[in-house]
């Protein structure tokens, strides 16, 4: 969406760019780190740190920063507003039942992936779920499965668009990095409609993932599931999962 300048105000954009700055790798922030990952001065992150804070947002010790409970209120709004989670769940908790997996929708949100339903409680624990199963989670588009199906999806003006100028990192030993060899890999997962991540965002992760469209074919979402190594073949692919997988996003489709 492109907002006019007179309609902007930047002052919420800052406050919010700071609230975004927290995340896995960094759960503690004091105002030089804050201003270093939002893109502001020193002085201006304090301020909005402080008032983040005042607003219940934030905790802090008088030095540094970290989320408070009350940042759940917006993604508690989101979960119980929006009806993509709610129509996915449903079908998500059905596979898992199943097939004891683990099974995600997650769409596209700039450089990354948001994890917006998955099924929860059914399946063992598995020492593999390190990879970011939970709600919310945030992963790379560019290395997982539901990331490149749902950038394979994207218009052509608009991949061109997320692809230029863009360094795709490296995040293990398999990850493909390389723009041509990343274009080519996104064109293969358009044509054959599913795709297949192995060991490129953690090793020992083997996922697979098709789109979740809507009656009129647009692709607003990606389905996947968690398998654990040696659980993956091309016999297991064509025979089962892809079946499951497609079957569901069916089913999914006529709700959506």
């Amino acid at each position: 969406m492109t907002l006019a300048a007179a309609d902007t105000i930047a002052g919420l954009a800052k406050g919010l760019a700071v609230l975004e700055s927290f995340d896995t790798e960094r759960q503690r922030l004091n105002a030089t780190q804050a201003a270093e990952r939002a893109g502001l001065t020193r002085a201006a992150a304090r301020r909005h740190l402080l008032t983040l804070a005042h607003l219940g947002y934030l905790e802090t010790d008088g030095s540094h920063f970290w989320l408070s409970a009350r940042v759940l209120r917006l993604a508690g709004a989101y979960l119980a507003s929006s009806r993509l989670p709610r129509v996915i769940q449903p079908a998500l908790n059905r596979l898992a039942s199943q097939t004891q997996d683990v099974y995600s929708a997650a769409v596209l949100d700039g450089d990354e992936v948001v994890i917006v339903a998955r099924s929860a409680g059914l399946a063992p624990v598995n020492p593999l779920l390190a990879y970011g199963r939970h709600l919310g989670a945030r992963l790379p588009a560019h290395a997982t499965s539901t990331g490149r199906v749902l950038l394979a999806a994207l218009p052509r003006e608009q991949l061109a668009a997320w692809l230029r100028g863009r360094e795709l990192r490296r995040i293990t030993a398999h990850t493909v990095t390389a723009p041509r060899a990343f274009r080519a890999l996104l064109a293969q997962v358009a044509e054959q409609d599913y795709c297949v991540a192995t060991d490129e965002h953690e090793l020992g992760v083997h996922a697979v993932a098709v789109p979740l469209r809507t009656r009129d074919g647009r692709t607003v979402a990606a389905l996947n599931v968690v398998l654990a190594p040696g659980r993956l073949s091309d016999a297991q692919l064509a025979a089962d999962i892809l079946p499951r997988l497609r079957a569901a996003a069916g089913e999914i489709r006529q709700l959506l």
